[in-house]
């Protein structure tokens, strides 16, 4: 994937990454916490991250090839910063009992329930790729 023109709509190169990720499904973004920090001028350095309190928290909504929804296949993306590094929670939406993944210089599983470390579930390859893939997306190239 080249790299993202942050001055479009992010929310589309989520979903772009996405149905990369989860083949043959297609994806879209719902916004539901604030995405101010996303907004600065498409700046898309981990300065602009730190220099916003507010965490971004989106729904990937998943949808067949004819556009039938599947919301037990949906995911919730969480963004945040913590000091100078950009971290990334995805877990599937309303499916607490499932593992939960945490992003940040490498992957973590957690358990949804405990929140104790675990394995990767059976399925866990394409949510993995779609974390380091958005991280990638997300974090400056030029990181000090």
């Amino acid at each position: 994937m080249q790299s993202p023109d942050f001055n479009q709509d992010w929310t589309s190169i989520v979903a772009a990454a996405a149905d990369v990720c989860f083949k043959p499904w297609r994806h879209a973004v719902i916004v539901i916490g604030s995405d101010e920090f996303l907004q600065k001028d498409g700046e898309r350095d981990l300065d602009v991250f730190n220099a916003i309190s507010t965490d971004l928290i989106a729904r990937i909504e998943c949808r067949d090839q004819e556009g039938s929804r599947y919301p037990e296949k949906d995911l919730e993306l969480e963004i945040y910063s913590s000091g100078k590094d950009l971290n990334l929670l995805l877990s599937w939406l309303d499916q607490p009992e499932r593992p939960i993944l945490w992003q940040g210089q490498h992957p973590v599983w957690m358990d949804g329930k405990t929140g104790k470390r675990c394995s990767a579930p059976n399925d866990g390859a394409p949510l993995e790729a779609l974390a380091r893939r958005l991280r990638a997306l997300f974090v400056s190239t030029e990181e000090n």
